[in-house]
């Protein structure tokens, strides 16, 4: 029996009615509306807080206050202070069209909190002034009876006080599949059959019960309670916040040199100011928030294109970046739909009469449960020619129920139900009884649920079917069922190891049943956890028990969500996969959170991603697309990295030595202008299969091993140009700046044909748009130069053999830094 999480507080079913009564406050007669009306001013309307909402000028506000979007505000207004307007509204209109874009991405999932409501009923049935009435079920109150029947659902936690074979589904709260059997009357401490709870859903029968928690009390309540809770930082979002820092600091401390030491050595200070505050300009990746926002939102269509919604945009990185995916059972692994497995005999071999006898049982007089589905599609055609003569409902307190039915064998008497229950009225003996309960078991193990078939010939006169008839049977067999793997769930596993992701399977069904699926699909099935075990360990002690362990079963939402907070702390990206009640908190606290669509509200609303087709394989096609998006951002990042850098840090030492500015403030300024317009095809380009192979970080020691290498030998060529420039050719301060502004160009530009892949990058063509963006760029930057429009920024026309020696230069540079590329991308991931 699955127990919905509560505290202990909370665990009402175990309580004598009587002192349930009593601590309410109430009768078993019900509520006058006086008392309802107090009730509702004291506990509060029988719905969920609200998700804290975040205004637009908030979020806008909360972006702007980035490290990184801080930096690029103030370079925008430092530039139009210093007669750059062009450039700085260029930066302001950039910042501002990333952070509306985010803005409003994110906005949409606000809206989905709004599913929520949908999700329970909106009217509900209580004893009101000594009668039953329909009220809204926000007036629900504790101490209402509540009478709720088949269809209905659960509008509050309650405990049950009539019952007429009633069953309840709980699969969103427990994640168990089969339908619970509730029922009045005192329970063992562990067994909540006489509960009811918000959000379940009532399959057959009906019930009445006393209502006991309402609201955020519930077990729903406490689940969507999440929802309200401020998400910490995603793994993206923290990536992008340090770069910023870094960015900030390297900034600020070459500023601050290059202006002290160039006013220590008489330089003018209005002058230095400038050239300063342009490699202030020139070092901030000013297109990096575009660049993201645009890749980011490119990936979520493609995303959209594979079945998968996007409500988070950086949540598509995230997902790349995933390690470990925690998964729910029903739903997600399985279909949630019970099928018959097997149908065996008396000897427990396969044989079909069992399941043919149990079709014709539940065509003719079942309950309309969900076994009793299984057993009509698994023999669809079972029941013609026979005809219903008389039945015995089901009792589920002897957990068995009984069809008379006349047809091509005559009359048979079917008995189906319970295995412990049929077997004792069957004609067999001890010995027999022991094996077929044996075998019971043994089906148990396999995560099979067994209902026993007998039967015996009527000889009588054909009536209705009294207990006493339910005697000297013959036992026929068992029918065995099963809620299976979706047929593409072990393949889809397997190409998510092979894509370097680890899966766990996170239930709140039987240990038992999660083993069995484990095996199936393909995971580790020698050691399943239960929810008693995770409650026994430490935070430390779980932290180091949940790498080895891939399933856990009978699992309270608040365990689900301290397995996601353990693995987090071992280091591993995690993502979560769910679509019940019970999965929000993890949904909540994961680095990525997915549900599907047709879960309910609360994991939809609790979700960054939702997948409109419940399979895996979605999710592995939602991995590579996010790795794909990163591997673009990474680009962009790498060239800031590496010959971008190199090319600033090369100026600053050069403004320090040489006797005149190595280039004007405007000539640096045009310099970054072509080299933004020259990266804007990055989130159109292509991206290698080995670089979606495993998971994609934004590790910091990574890049700075990547500028360790590539941006000092950027700097050493510029020093070879400088070199070449003075004694070589003799160059005037106009001819320098000219030469030097078209090798920093054209080796700025050049380099991301070499870094954008880790392999060699004539078997990994670019996309047409970076082609064209970055070759469109460097013809400008040559050819302004030349032109009438280049003497507005100083350029003078250098003469031929100068710029031989600049194309000589930037060959020899592209080949060196395609040879130590391997040397600053290789890196080892932590694990």
């Amino acid at each position: 029996m699955t127990k919905p999480p509560n505290n202990q507080a909370s665990q009402f079913w175990r309580l004598p009615t009587d002192a349930l009564c009593t601590r309410l406050g109430c009768s078993l007669q019900g509520l006058t509306a006086t008392e309802a009306a107090e009730r509702l001013g004291r506990f509060g309307p029988n719905s969920d807080a609200p998700p804290r909402i975040e205004g637009a000028a908030r979020a806008v506000l909360r972006r702007l206050l980035e490290p990184l979007s801080l930096i690029l505000l103030v370079a925008g207004i430092v530039s139009m202070l210093t007669g750059d307007d062009v450039g700085g509204l260029i930066i302001v209109l950039i910042l501002a069209g990333s952070i509306g874009l985010d803005t409003i991405q994110e906005g949409h999932a606000v809206r989905a909190a709004e599913i929520l409501r949908r999700s329970v009923a909106l009217k509900a049935e209580v004893r009101r002034d000594g009668a039953f009435c329909e009220i809204d079920v926000d007036h629900v109150v504790p101490g209402d009876l509540l009478r709720v029947r088949a269809g209905d659902i659960i509008p509050a936690d309650g405990l049950i006080l009539e019952s007429t074979a009633f069953t309840a589904g709980e699969a969103a709260l427990t994640g168990e599949p089969y339908p619970v059997q509730k029922r009045a009357g005192a329970t063992d401490p562990d067994d909540t059959s006489n509960a009811l709870f918000r959000g379940a859903v009532a399959q057959t029968g009906e019930a009445i019960a006393l209502v006991v928690r309402t609201g955020r009390d519930t077990v729903f309540g406490a689940a969507a309670s999440a929802l309200a809770e401020t998400q910490a930082p995603s793994p993206f979002e923290r990536d992008l916040r340090e770069f910023g820092l870094v960015i900030a600091r390297a900034t600020l401390a070459l500023v601050l040199v290059v202006l002290t030491v160039r006013v220590v050595f008489g330089r003018p200070v209005l002058d230095s100011l400038l050239f300063a505050v342009a490699l202030a300009v020139g070092l901030t990746p000013e297109l990096l928030p575009m660049i993201t926002t645009v890749t980011l939102s490119r990936g979520a269509l493609r995303m959209a294109g594979r079945k998968v919604i996007v409500k988070r945009l950086a949540a598509i990185h995230d997902l790349g970046a995933m390690t470990v995916l925690c998964t729910d059972k029903t739903g997600t692994l399985t279909s949630a739909e019970i099928t018959l497995a097997r149908s065996l005999d008396a000897e427990g071999k396969d044989n079909a009469r069992a399941a043919q006898l149990g079709a014709i049982a539940a065509s003719l007089g079942g309950d309309r449960g969900s076994l009793d589905a299984a057993l009509v599609a698994g023999r669809p055609d079972a029941a013609q020619g026979w005809t219903l003569a008389g039945r015995q409902a089901f009792d589920f307190s002897r957990r068995l129920g009984s069809v008379l039915a006349t047809g091509p064998e005559g009359t048979l008497l079917i008995v189906k139900g319970a295995p412990e229950a049929v077997l004792a009225l069957c004609t067999m003996d001890e010995r027999a009884r022991t094996a077929a309960l044996a075998r019971v078991r043994e089906l148990a193990s396999e995560g099979l649920r067994t209902v026993a078939i007998a039967s015996r010939a009527w000889s009588g006169v054909l009536r209705e079917v009294e207990t006493e008839d339910e005697t000297d049977l013959a036992f026929e067999g068992f029918c065995a069922f099963a809620d299976p793997p979706k047929p593409t769930a072990a393949a889809a596993i397997a190409q998510l190891a092979a894509r370097g992701v680890g899966l766990k399977i996170l239930s709140g069904d039987d240990p038992v049943v999660v083993k069995r699926l484990a095996s199936l699909v393909g995971l580790n099935p020698e050691r399943v956890l239960s929810g008693t075990d995770v409650a026994a360990l430490s935070d430390a002690a779980l932290a180091v028990q949940v790498r080895s362990t891939d399933a856990f079963g009978r699992l309270a939402p608040d365990q689900k969500s301290r397995i996601v907070r353990a693995l987090q702390a071992g280091g591993e990206v995690v993502g979560f996969l769910g679509d019940g009640i019970n999965d929000a908190p993890a949904l909540k606290v994961a680095d990525v959170g997915l549900s599907v669509d047709g879960a309910t509200g609360v994991a939809q609303a609790a979700a960054d991603m939702i997948l409109l087709a419940s399979d895996l394989e979605v999710v592995a096609d939602g991995v590579a697309e996010g790795r794909r998006t990163f591997a673009n951002i990474l680009k962009y990042v790498r060239m800031g990295a590496s010959s971008n850098f190199g090319n600033m840090l090369s100026m600053a030492i050069a403004s320090m030595v040489l006797p005149f500015l190595p280039m004007l403030p405007t000539q640096i300024l045009l310099n970054n202008l072509l080299y933004d317009l020259s990266e804007l095809g990055i989130p159109f380009d292509r991206v290698s299969a080995q670089a979606t192979a495993q998971p994609q970080v934004w590790s910091m020691s990574n890049l700075a091993r990547f500028a360790a290498i590539m941006g000092p030998l950027s700097s050493v060529f510029d020093f070879l140009t400088f070199g070449a420039l003075i004694m070589l050719f003799h160059a005037s301060p106009g001819e320098f700046r000219t030469a030097w502004f078209i090798e920093s160009m054209a080796t700025q530009i050049l380099v991301i044909f070499v870094i954008r892949t880790n392999g060699r990058p004539w078997r990994n063509w670019p996309d047409p748009v970076l082609s064209a963006s970055s070759l469109i760029a460097l013809l400008v930057a040559m050819v302004v130069p030349f032109t009438p429009v280049g003497t507005w920024f100083g350029f003078v026309a250098p003469p031929p053999l100068m710029m031989a020696g600049i194309a000589l230069l930037v060959v020899v540079y592209l080949a060196c830094a395609e040879l130590l590329k391997p040397f600053a991308i290789r890196s080892k991931r932590k694990r």
